[in-house]
């Protein structure tokens, strides 16, 4: 695993992790809400390295990347979406297959409204929303999320750690490994109350976007997922005419974890398909 520092637009430094097969096709993971690049470990520690490029990094104010204080800077699709331009740039990607988890749906948004799908091979929507407004929550934006968000953007710590705490455990339907779940929790410890409250300050709706994209996109949904609902899936097939969708069940937030071995072989035949 080699890490790089990697700076966006605006000077902000960003974590960036990458492993695997230098030569091959490269795929770019992107985290959700109050999560870091230790998410994909699964993925980048599996046998995808041996025949892909595999990159993974914090968003920004989260994990190892800089957070800054000001609400604004996590309020723009500009800003976001430079961000994964940054990284596609300074580590040569080209085409690259995006791979967005949760809140990183919205951040591929972004990046496809600001700069289109020329360097993109392909995309996976997992578990992702792809609208974030007030409409949304409730049809889309499930209970386990919404039941916790003003607990977890508390500055009280009590408080927030203890949202956290369910709201991790909420995301999982199979439970977790005693390791893995501490991993999980401490990295969404990582990060303050206000950058998680900063990341919902927005008011998003890709369904115009959504019928404009040309590139191959992969739809994995759990089929018990609380956090962001199968209705958003749904929302993204039915808007996306090129997006074909694979149900987990059985599974609720993580596909890429509660069932890494279907996970990782359906992205690998994505992959080499989008290539």
């Amino acid at each position: 695993m080699e890490l790089h520092n990697v700076v966006s637009s605006d000077g902000l430094r960003l974590n960036v992790a990458e492993c695997g097969n230098a030569e091959g096709a490269s795929i770019l993971f992107i985290h959700g809400w109050s999560q870091s690049y230790l998410c994909w470990m699964k993925q980048l520690e599996s046998q995808l390295a041996e025949q892909f490029r595999l990159v993974a990094f914090d968003l920004r104010g989260h994990g190892a990347s800089e957070a800054p204080r000001e609400e604004s800077a996590y309020t723009s699709t500009a800003q976001w979406a430079d961000d994964v331009k940054a990284v596609i740039d300074e580590l040569g990607l080209e085409k690259t297959l995006l791979v967005g988890w949760s809140y990183g749906g919205l951040v591929i948004c972004d990046y496809v409204r600001e700069y289109g799908c020329d360097c993109v091979s392909g995309i996976n929507f997992v578990g992702a929303a792809v609208k974030l407004n007030e409409a949304a929550i409730g049809p889309f934006i499930g209970p386990g999320f919404y039941q916790h968000f003003e607990a977890a953007t508390s500055a009280n710590l009590q408080v927030s750690v203890d949202a956290m705490r369910v709201f991790v455990e909420g995301c999982f339907t199979k439970k977790l490994s005693r390791e893995d779940y501490e991993r999980i929790l401490c990295f969404n410890m990582a990060v303050r109350p206000d950058v998680r409250a900063s990341l919902a300050a927005r008011d998003l709706d890709n369904s115009d976007l959504l019928e404009e994209i040309s590139s191959p996109v992969l739809v994995s949904q759990g089929e018990d997922d609380t956090v962001v609902l199968p209705s958003m899936a749904e929302f993204i097939l039915s808007n996306c005419a090129v997006a074909k969708g694979s149900y987990y069940q059985g599974v609720g937030h993580g596909p890429f974890m509660e069932d890494v071995d279907r996970f990782n072989a359906e992205l690998a035949a994505f992959a080499s398909m989008a290539s």
